[in-house]
């Protein structure tokens, strides 16, 4: 299964290898010829790889966060937090490969109250500065259990970030809102009293992984 948000670009590409093929039957040297197909058929491969979307089953349990998007733990840090959550917060930043899935999922269940998107610099995705200096949408989500925060943040490479929401949306954990393309990653910021469960370099599983629990 491919996600919505790659279908163009998907396409664009699906039709770049075929010409690309087409072009290469015509050349007379086997060398390039085979070359060309096979780097255009890996091309395509990846890109197949790259825009994936499998199902996923999230918990069952309502009072906790979880990942928003697969990849690594990169960095768990205590904030200020003062756009939305205006209190002490902490801060868990999960970073996304080329090669994880790039599906970015609602971390938990609420009403968007707080949509920005923020035009800035596209420094390496792993530079802790990056949150705050990259372009970035920034979505805060209010719950029966509190507010919390979530960035998309653009990288380096990756400077393409999409999703589907918009303030006063109802959402409901687990469920896709968009993606960031060819890595980066994802910030999660809730208060300071929710349960952390995760590590530092922990590998998550974007709507399945609980990053938080929430105090009854």
């Amino acid at each position: 299964m491919f996600t919505k948000y790659g279908y163009t670009t998907l396409g664009i590409i699906a039709i770049i290898v075929f010409l690309v093929i087409s072009f290469s039957l015509f050349l007379n040297n086997n060398y390039y010829k085979t070359a060309l197909i096979v780097i255009a058929l890996a091309f395509l491969l990846l890109s197949m790889n790259f825009f994936r979307d499998p199902e996923r089953t999230p918990p069952q349990q309502k009072n906790i966060v979880v990942a928003p998007a697969d990849g690594k733990i990169l960095l768990i840090k205590d904030v200020e937090e003062n756009k939305f959550i205006k209190a002490k917060a902490r801060q868990v930043s999960i970073f996304m490969s080329p090669l994880n899935v790039h599906v970015n999922r609602i971390p938990m269940d609420g009403v968007v109250r707080y949509l920005k998107y923020i035009n800035g610099k596209f420094i390496a995705a792993f530079e802790d500065k990056a949150s705050a200096e990259n372009e970035r949408s920034e979505f805060g989500i209010e719950s029966k259990y509190g507010r919390m925060l979530f960035t998309q943040v653009a990288g380096f490479v990756a400077r393409r970030i999409i999703y589907d929401l918009k303030e006063g949306d109802t959402v409901k954990m687990g469920s896709r809102f968009g993606m960031i393309k060819f890595g980066s990653r994802v910030d999660v910021v809730v208060p300071n009293n929710w349960k952390l469960k995760v590590q530092k370099d922990d590998v998550v599983t974007a709507g399945e992984t609980i990053l938080f629990e929430i105090p009854e």
